[in-house]
């Protein structure tokens, strides 16, 4: 079984999102579907079909939850001591273009927030990042873009 790397506020997050399906959502769209049966003529009944498809979705994101949960192998990032970009670190780079300075935290594909800084490892910038060190500039030819980052500190929470 492959496993998924996450740090733990991802999983804590994963498992939060589930929890609210399976005890709010899930129980919710049981009573619309019953209060649109009620309604008669199910073949031509919107409400009823409508309910159907989220149901679906709400079950769907249901499984993969359960399964990316159950595949999850946690990454405590307070533990790593390393000198070179790994999943979980914090890497503040100056953009050379922008002469900006900018935090991103390395993170898997389920934990993206770009707007807090949190990309995933298999993004083009992540993927640049990997495996550099402080002092080393890396160029990443992102869709919109190349773009020149030097890489200014590394740090693990």
């Amino acid at each position: 079984m492959k496993r998924i790397p996450m740090t733990e506020e991802g999983l804590k997050r994963l498992k939060e999102e589930l929890e609210h399906l399976l005890k709010v959502e899930r129980p919710r769209i049981m009573r619309e579907i019953e209060a649109a049966r009620a309604h008669g003529d199910l073949s031509e009944n919107a409400e009823y079909h409508a309910a159907k498809e989220r149901q679906s979705f709400i079950e769907g994101r249901i499984r993969e939850l359960q399964a990316k949960t159950a595949m999850a192998q946690v990454i405590d990032t307070s533990r790593i001591r390393e000198e070179r970009v790994v999943f979980g670190a914090k890497v503040r780079v100056y953009d050379h273009d922008t002469e900006e300075e900018k935090v991103f935290q390395l993170v898997g594909p389920d934990e993206v927030d770009v707007d807090n800084g949190r990309i995933s490892v298999t993004s083009p910038i992540g993927r640049g990042l990997m495996g550099r060190e402080v002092g080393d500039t890396v160029v990443i030819r992102a869709p919109a873009r190349v773009i020149e980052y030097e890489i200014l500190e590394i740090g693990f929470e």
